[in-house]
């Protein structure tokens, strides 16, 4: 990949990033680099990190490098991209923008953090997994303007301070006629987005295809190699028929993400591996190295978001009365996998536990 210094003048409006891990440093790093003053608000250990400089990488372009202000380091080169970092929520007090990108079991403790310092009118987006997160940022936040949104691709920690985004699509935020000042940070920066009206059926269709999160986390492999194994491929179109069939059930719509439909991908996936890869890589383009950002919380040792992908859809079978045996099946073996468990399962042995 190529290295390309970017120009800021820092004209764009004043971002924070609430949650500066994977995805939010990207964007962060990403937003910057379209001139927006951006600060990233996060735990110590991961902005300590940044100390050297921030690098944000494509899928297939340029590497972009920002540089970071801290204490120590009081100013980078004058008009070169830049983004401060702090670990306290006041730090949001004066953005236009708020992203929130912690995980999913952390948004209603963000909430509250951010409603003692955020203004009324405040512009607040939720760039999370799952269908909840931005109805309990509203909950928390009454006065401010909470926007949902959807991050398609996955992002990955290539080494301390860089971070690559490892699979393609097209972000998606909700339309609002207050959401000007976001829609025009994204275009400065040059992030593909579609504002849309039907916010909830995106999240449901990202759900959906995340719920690959815990098959490759139980699996311990690159997200490519694991989906190019059709024994794999087949305990993914389980777990998504499952949730398709209880969507139903429930009158919820579901949006289409990607040039499949997401009532068709459960039969795409259990396609022989060579008519698979081929109508698979119209679809959707992934880095080899790419792993979902579950078997990244299991590496780090942390809680996954298990809960809010399998243990949705688990949940809704309640709602309905009916039972979700394959997403089941996974909560448990992610449970067990938290508390040091298995996680390097075969392809055959992973069938055999969802039988």
């Amino acid at each position: 990949m190529r290295a390309v210094q970017y120009r800021a003048d820092v004209s764009g409006p004043a971002i924070a990033v609430f949650g500066a891990g994977a995805i939010g440093c990207w964007l962060g790093g990403r937003l910057a680099a379209g001139g927006a003053d951006v600060t990233l608000i996060g735990r110590a250990r991961v902005l300590d990190e940044l100390a050297a400089g921030l690098t944000v990488s494509e899928l297939d372009g340029p590497t972009r490098t920002i540089g970071v202000v801290t204490a120590d380091t009081p100013d980078v080169a004058p008009g070169a991209p830049r983004v401060r970092t702090a670990t306290e929520p006041a730090a949001a007090a004066a953005a236009a923008i708020t992203i929130v990108s912690v995980k999913s079991a952390q948004t209603t403790e963000a909430g509250q953090a951010l409603a003692r310092v955020l203004p009324a009118g405040a512009l607040v987006v939720s760039m999370q997994n799952g269908v909840r997160n931005a109805d309990l940022l509203r909950a928390a936040l009454p006065g401010r303007t909470v926007l949902a949104g959807m991050v398609p691709w996955n992002v990955v920690r290539a080494r301390p301070g860089a971070y690559h985004r490892g699979s393609s699509g097209t972000l998606r935020v909700e339309r609002h006629p207050l959401g000007g000042p976001l829609y025009a940070a994204l275009d400065r920066a040059g992030l593909a987005y579609q504002a849309r009206t039907d916010m909830p059926a995106v999240q449901w269709g990202k759900l959906v295809m995340n719920l690959n999160n815990a098959i490759n986390a139980l699996a311990g492999i690159p997200l490519a190699a694991e989906l190019a194994q059709r024994a794999f491929r087949r305990c993914l179109a389980a777990a998504q028929r499952e949730a398709l069939e209880l969507l139903d059930a429930a009158h919820l719509p579901i949006a289409k993400l990607t040039l499949v439909p997401p009532r068709w991908m459960p039969r795409m996936l259990e396609l022989p591996d060579r008519v698979f890869r081929l109508l698979a890589a119209r679809a959707v383009a992934i880095d080899p190295q790419a792993r979902s950002s579950m078997w990244d919380d299991l590496e780090a040792e942390r809680p996954t978001e298990i809960d809010q992908l399998q243990g949705e859809v688990v949940a809704l079978a309640q709602r309905l009365g009916r039972a979700a045996p394959i997403n089941a099946a996974l909560v448990r073996l992610i449970r067990a996998a938290e508390a040091g468990g298995k996680r390097d399962f075969t392809a055959d042995e992973l069938v055999a536990q969802l039988r």
